[in-house]
């Protein structure tokens, strides 16, 4: 397993060794000691998919509240999505600065999104399967969202096209709108 840093700290891409022959594949997709060798201590307790049917469908920029905030290990399964994690705490010398990755069913790789950070991805193919683990159970009261082109942050996302959006992701604040209890700790 091949562990990077990205531009942003904490948040880091991850890519499995893939072990293939004339059958097919394999590889391990989350060992918590090659994750706690590279200094990455999360507890995952749940597994999420989704799936979106059509090109260009955008989910996010979504994250919870502390106490309920969480880290996010994002893969995806079935075709490609362009991953974005943004950081939002308060104080940090990144604060508001994006890091975007494409992740595919081909390039195997993977994207770990802190705490203190919000993610979103959009679709860059038909039929898309994403699933992620998180280290904190699903909070609606704690549950908010930024924009997904707010021009503060600048996220140059790969299509130009009109994104398919949730009702809440159209209704989004921007990032100095949106409730944050995110303090960057050195």
């Amino acid at each position: 397993m091949k562990i990077s840093n990205t531009t942003l700290e904490g948040v880091v891409v991850i890519e499995p060794k893939v072990f293939g022959d004339h059958r097919g594949w394999f590889m391990e997709t989350y060992n918590e000691k090659e994750l706690l060798n590279y200094g990455v201590d999360v507890k995952f307790i749940q597994d999420n998919q989704s799936f979106s049917a059509t090109k260009g469908t955008l989910r996010g920029l979504h994250y919870q509240l502390n106490p309920k905030s969480q880290t996010k290990l994002v893969r995806c399964t079935k075709g490609a999505i362009y991953d974005v994690a943004v950081d939002i705490r308060v104080g940090s010398p990144t604060f508001g600065k994006w890091f975007g990755i494409e992740l595919t069913d081909e390039n195997k790789k993977q994207l770990l999104v802190p705490k203190g950070f919000a993610h979103g991805f959009l679709t860059l193919s038909e039929d898309v399967e994403v699933q992620y683990k998180v280290d904190e159970l699903y909070s609606p009261e704690h549950d908010r969202g930024i924009i997904w082109n707010d021009p503060s942050i600048g996220i140059e996302w790969p299509m130009s096209i009109t994104p398919v959006l949730s009702t809440k992701d159209e209704k989004a604040p921007l990032l100095k709108e949106a409730e944050n209890n995110f303090k960057y700790e050195e």
